[in-house]
Formats: structure tokens, sequence, C-alpha cells
């Protein structure tokens, strides 16, 4: 994940809205069209949002899917206990209510009586048990977010080691009664009970599936605001109305159509020609179009950054990784080829994430990153000597409009200030993905957006110790993380998240953060409550409607 999941997020998601049929009426009259489940006013006019995807959607399987575009469709055709609301906050969904005991480690949820699936039939509690149990089980739960369970629920890290699932936390007492066990006070839990990996699953139906599950509109099961008609990686995915959703009155918009459209330029030419009605900007299109009266930018807790992969020639030194680190100009990227909204890096944990004593993480631990041409040059020298010979570097990069621009601009840089060739291998993301997975890389631009608003949801990814977070292992790192996820003082556990950082950007150099997320569009005012949130599932469907 991306949550992510990681998680697509509002940068590479847009929306565009416009009316099928007749002139919208106005009318609240609503009859339902039976042979697409739409429903339409009373003049035949559905509402439709039509919204493209900087990205193919690569895995709808919640097992198998880490990514963002992968997680916006879910979020919208699926749900959990909890869904976040206009203003990030989670609410009850699936569950109608929930029971904290004194000591703030079992939550007793209450699933509400017209939550069912797209079968009609209801969701219950062990719907919510076998998938989560899934989710921790080694031999199913490939998306590498089984952390976002394993670290919280009891006996949930002993289960995905090979121990017994009769040991994890979750009891399903009852199909209307889902026990879940901490093994410490989590505040952010609900946030967490929002996210797709949470999502439960019906197990007839996937096993009935087999290795077909999820690979097409027919062979899923949904229980959110939104059902699949149709679905292609390459193409995209059509979205309408689930008329047995329990919220389906408050849901307006009755179908999503969403294309794949890698590049800007494209996409802001079919927004010109009316074609769709919200286009993200490229940097070039920004000062021209900021008099535009459909003009807006926005944030999201969203960190790309330079992962290096520990393994692999050249990057295993760190002087090579420091010069490399010191070596690009990150405001000049984000001020003049970005120009979207995006700030320079300063840290991994993005600007308005939350620390305490009312001042963001990044305001108490201050800058730990940015460039220097010279340190940067003796760096390299010091990391030629110890090699014996200067290492050829391959920047490995997703085939998006922006990663294209950010991946070039620092291959001048690294000519400029360092005097090398960067050499630039671009894949889609699902074969970047791969490579990194599978640990055949040198060095990678990726990203992380925000789970929840807490730094913990970026510092405990490198205590994972995989080939996609750079096959990093330090001993004090994971004890770092280990302790600020059991310690309950607010200071002493911040402290920890501190330390970590800059354990992970200045002693060890394990990624090198870019720029912070940030994105400009154009909209058409019809459309309204889209709703971007800055962590979780990116981009919420439910609540938007087409005046």
């Amino acid at each position: 994940m991306k949550k992510k999941k990681v998680g697509l997020l509002a940068s590479l998601l847009v929306v565009s809205a416009m009316f099928t049929g007749c002139s919208f009426s106005g009318s609240d009259s609503k009859t339902a069209d039976s042979a697409s489940g739409q429903t339409t006013s009373s003049a035949g006019s559905a509402k439709e949002l039509k919204l493209y995807v900087e990205n193919e959607i690569k895995d709808l399987d919640q097992w198998k899917a880490s990514d963002d575009v992968s997680f916006t469709v879910l979020n919208n055709v699926n749900e959990g206990l909890y869904r976040l609301d206009l203003k990030n906050e989670p609410q009850p969904a699936m569950a109608e209510k929930v029971d904290l005991s004194e000591d703030k480690l079992t939550y007793t949820f209450t699933l509400r009586d017209n939550a069912k699936w797209s079968d009609g039939t209801p969701v219950t509690a062990q719907d919510f048990k076998y998938a989560w149990l899934r989710e921790m089980d080694p031999k199913t739960g490939t998306n590498g977010y089984s952390f976002i369970m394993t670290d919280y629920i009891v006996g949930a890290a002993d289960y995905a080691a090979g121990g017994s699932a009769d040991q994890v936390g979750i009891e399903a007492k009852d199909d209307k009664t889902l026990v879940v066990k901490l093994t410490q006070p989590t505040p952010y839990f609900l946030r967490l009970a929002s996210l797709a990996p949470y999502f439960p699953m019906k197990e007839d139906f996937v096993k009935s599936k087999g290795e077909g599950y999820a690979l097409g509109a027919d062979s899923m099961l949904y229980n959110g605001p939104y059902t699949l008609t149709s679905v292609d990686a390459a193409s995209g995915a059509v979205l309408v109305k689930n008329q047995g959703y329990w919220d389906a009155a408050n849901v307006k918009v009755d179908k999503v159509d969403l294309k794949v459209i890698k590049e800007k330029s494209t996409a802001l030419n079919a927004y010109k020609a009316g074609q769709l009605d919200r286009v993200l900007l490229a940097s070039s299109d920004v000062n021209a179009s900021k008099s535009d009266p459909g003009f807006g930018t926005g944030i999201n807790f969203r960190t790309t950054y330079l992962q290096f992969n520990l393994k692999a020639d050249g990057v295993s030194n760190i002087n090579i990784r420091k010069a490399l680190e010191f070596g690009f100009d990150s405001k000049l990227l984000a001020d003049q080829v970005l120009n979207n909204g995006s700030k320079a890096a300063t840290g991994l944990i993005p600007d308005e994430m939350s620390g305490i004593d009312g001042k963001s993480f990044r305001e108490t631990q201050g800058d730990l990153v940015g460039v220097d041409a010279a340190k940067a040059k003796e760096y390299w020298d010091q990391g030629v000597k110890e090699l014996g010979k200067a290492p050829k570097i391959t920047m490995l990069v997703a085939d998006t409009s922006e990663v294209k621009d950010v991946s070039t601009f620092m291959q001048s840089e690294y000519k400029k200030n360092l005097g090398i060739d960067v050499t630039i291998d671009t894949k889609t993301s699902k074969a970047r993905g791969q490579l990194m997975d599978n640990s055949n890389y040198q060095m990678a631009i990726t990203a992380w957006g925000a789970d929840y608003d807490d730094a913990m949801t970026y510092l405990d990814l490198w205590a994972n110790h995989t080939p996609y977070r750079g096959n990093y292992e330090n001993a004090d790192y994971d004890k770092l993380i280990t302790g600020a996820k059991k310690e309950t003082d607010e200071k002493k556990r911040l402290d920890m998240l501190l330390a970590a950082e800059k354990t992970l950007l200045n002693d060890d150099v394990v990624v090198v953060p870019i720029y912070f997320g940030g994105y400009s569009f154009l909209l058409n005012d019809r459309v309204q409550n889209l709703e971007y949130h800055p962590y979780g599932n990116p981009v919420d469907f439910k609540y938007a409607d087409v005046k």
C-alpha cells in the first residue's frame, strides 16, 4: 500500500461530472432503472460523474491491493465498519455503533441491521473476521499491508508468523457483534477500521471464485455505495449506485465513469473539449489557469521519495546515498517543475500531520534534508574511493507524466552537481512495483500516502524489512518503532518517532524525501462534495452531487 494507501490519491484521481440523457430537471422524484440499477429523475436523466486516474487499476482483490487507485475503487464499491466523512472524521458505516472498554483495549462493534451484500445477503461479523484473518495470513495476504492489523490486534503478529488463528483477538460473537482486542491503546483505530484492508469479505463467495476472484465485475460482491458493471485494468471501470446500500438514500450520483489517462495534456484537452469537468493540471498549465473560476488547489498527506535498495551495487555504499540525497534542489523542483501546490520535502513526514501540544510533527522536528551541491560532491568522491570505481546509477520510475518530469529534473540535477549520468528506467506502475518487490532495482521513485493522521503511518514501514523498503535492517530503528507503539506517554512516544525519522534519513539514508504532495485542478462548479481525503482511502464518491 496506500496506502495506499496508501493511501492514488487525490493527485492521481481526477473527477469530472456531466448529465446524460435529457437535461436535469432538479426533481427529487426518482424511479429505479431495472436494467442498470441506477436511479433516474422523473425527467429520465441520471446524474453521472466522469473521472480519470493516471495509473492502471492494478488489483481489486483487497488481499493484494496496495495502491491508491485500487483503494479508490474499493472504497466506493465496498465499506468497512467506519467511513471518513467530509471532515475526514470516522463515522459509523457497516457498524451502527461501537463500545470501547475502560482500558481502551477492547472494541465491541454492533453491525447495522440493513448492512447487505449486493446479492441481498446480510453482512455479518464473520465476514469481517474472515477477511481480517486472511489479510494477516502470509499465504494469502500478499499486499504487504498485514502490518496495519498485526501491529495492533492481540495475537495477530504471532499468527502472521505461523501461529494459531484461534489466538487472534477477533471474535464474531454473533452475526451482528464483532469484538476486537488490541495490544495497546490506539486512538486512531476507528480511522484504521475505515481502510480497505479492514473491509469484510464473504467467505463462501470468495472461495467459489477461486483464482478468478476480483478479476472482473461479476467476480466480486459489493457492500458499498456503488457496484461495478465493468472493469479493465488498462482502460478503466464503470460504477453504478448500489440500491441495496444501507445509506442509498443519501447517495446522489447514479454513475461514475472512471478512465485511465496517463498524460495530463491528454486530459486537459478532453476538459477543454467539454468531455471532462475536472482535470488535474500539469505545472506548465497552472499559471495560465489561475484566473479560471474553476481553478483550485489541494494538499494530501503524501510524500514522494527516492527509495534505495541497500543490497544493490553502488547504493549499498552510504556515501553514494548521501551524495544522491544532497545532489538535487527539491524546492526548485516543487516551485518551477511541479508548480501545482506541491512543496519541497524537508523530511519524510508531511507538513501538516499532527504532533502534540498544538504543533505539527514537522514543526517539532525541523528540516532534515536539503540541497548542498558541494557536500554532495564530497560524499560522491568518498564513495567512489571506497568502491574503487564510480558506480553506474539507474533510477526506476513509473510511467506517469508527473513522475517522468520529476525523474528528468533529478537526472539533470545529478549531472550538474555530481557530473554523473543517471539512467532512467520507466515502467508501468505495476511493473515498477513488481521489480521493487523482487529486489530487482537500484533506486526508485515511489510514494506513500498516509493511512491515518500520525507519523507512525510512515515510519513503521521500514520496520518490515521488505525489498520494497530497501531491505533495511536496523535493530535500533525497530526498537524505536516497537517502543513508540507501546508508549502511552505522548511526549515520550513523539521523541521516539522523531529519533526514528532522523535515523532513517540522516544516519542510514535509506530514503530521500523529494516533495510533499499537492495538486492544482480545474472543476466545473456543478460538482459538489467530491471528497478528497488527505489520508486513508483517497476519494469518496458517496457524498458527491451534480447540480
